[in-house]
């Protein structure tokens, strides 16, 4: 087993459930060939950064987040700070040699995403990213159930991600709103997760055609490093919104199927209804994130019957063993973040990458690019792997 020093880049509510994972590892992997040592954490705000010591248990902070990079203690590093310094920070890791575990989507725009890939396949360095759902074990089984053809050839699919936390027109004009600092809006930060989950689960997706508005234009300032984006601001100035709050998207894969692709931050009545369902020649599968732990299936019985039945997860099923010992005990988000923080680690330790990583945070990127060129043009675009629109600057 071999120790590896752990920096963090960023102690807000992601940096707290990186930390939270790392400590977990152990007990839902005891194979892991690592043992993660949490050295320093980093944030400007230094209250975070202290506390990151205090609560979290690093061994000490600071407010200059390439002090991290620099420490010879620190091997790996938690890119955990908003999107628009994820190009600079994740340069800099690779510059300096180090392995990172960065959320979504890797930057601002896909160009940085791109940006970013280059450097860390340059740099060998290994890389995890947060598209943390694929890890589902219900979604684990529906990739399986499909890619052993269980419900015949696919032929239909829907993915919806439709998030509440900005349905109000009081909620806080956070950096998740302003082109400078978070890039896109919903088609970034949400379609990111959708696109991902399309391919992991059908393959390649090769065009699309897509639209975006923004429904709430307009919203209460907030103090930058204040809050959250489900923050509320009553009676606050007002200023504009400068990115998309919902994004709709025909696709076209590679093997000529089809599908419709939808995202919004501004739903009315969904929380986080995060849903696909896949349609084939045989049966259909369907998932919905809100109840992460059932998986409906519909194949023919034998008595003639056909429609869904609801299949609970459990140990047989994708990871669920590692962290509950029998059916319908349900998992939750935060163990999702362990399995990527065990595929982090063995992939330092070991040296053998694992997905998802920079690779297939880019795989998602250019699709994203299409998409947004798709909004400007209103045509059918091609998703370009080797060369990403000057206009998704």
């Amino acid at each position: 087993m071999r120790e590896i020093g752990i920096g963090l880049l960023g102690a807000g509510w992601m940096g707290d459930l990186h930390s939270a994972s790392y400590r977990r590892v152990r007990d839902h992997y005891p194979e892991c060939d690592a043992l993660p040592r949490l050295v320093v954490a980093a944030d400007e705000v230094e209250a975070r950064a202290r506390e990151a010591v205090d609560r979290l248990g690093y061994e000490r902070s600071t407010t200059d987040w390439r002090a991290v990079l620099a420490d010879p203690d620190v091997e790996a590093v938690s890119i955990t700070a908003p999107n628009f310094m994820h190009r600079e920070m994740a340069l800099a890791a690779c510059a300096a040699g180090k392995h990172f575990w960065g959320e979504k989507p890797l930057g601002r725009f896909p160009h940085e995403t791109a940006e970013i890939a280059v450097a860390a396949e340059a740099a060998g360095v290994r890389t995890i990213v947060g598209l943390n759902y694929r890890h589902a074990p219900a979604v684990r089984h529906a990739h399986a159930l499909l890619h052993t053809g269980e419900i015949g050839e696919a032929s239909q699919f829907r993915c919806h991600f439709l998030a509440g936390y900005a349905n109000r027109a009081e909620g806080a004009l956070s950096w998740r709103f302003l082109r400078e600092y978070a890039g896109f809006g919903v088609l970034g930060d949400l379609m990111t997760h959708a696109v991902d989950l399309a391919q992991y689960l059908l393959g390649p997706i090769v065009r699309t055609t897509a639209r975006a508005a923004t429904l709430i234009p307009r919203r209460p300032r907030a103090p930058m490093g204040s809050g959250t984006h489900f923050s509320v601001v009553e009676g606050g100035e007002l200023a504009d919104v400068e990115n998309e709050d919902w994004v709709g998207a025909l696709v076209e894969f590679e093997t000529g199927l089809n599908g419709i692709l939808e995202a919004s931050r501004v739903a009315v009545g969904p929380d986080c209804r995060y849903t696909f369902e896949v349609n084939g020649t045989a049966g259909a599968l369907a998932w919905n994130f809100e109840r992460m732990n059932e998986l409906s299936l519909a194949l023919p019985g034998a008595s003639g019957d056909f429609g869904y039945a609801t299949i609970y997860m459990g140990p047989g099923h994708g990871d669920f063993g590692r962290f509950l010992p029998g059916t319908g005990i349900p998992m939750g988000y935060n163990d999702l973040k362990v399995t990527e923080a065990y595929l982090f680690l063995q992939s330092v330790a070991d040296g053998t990458q694992r997905e998802p990583g920079v690779r297939e945070m880019l795989a998602a990127a250019v699709v994203v690019d299409a998409m947004a060129r798709s909004c400007e043009s209103g045509a059918w675009e091609d998703v370009r792997p080797d060369a990403l629109g000057a206009d998704s600057r």
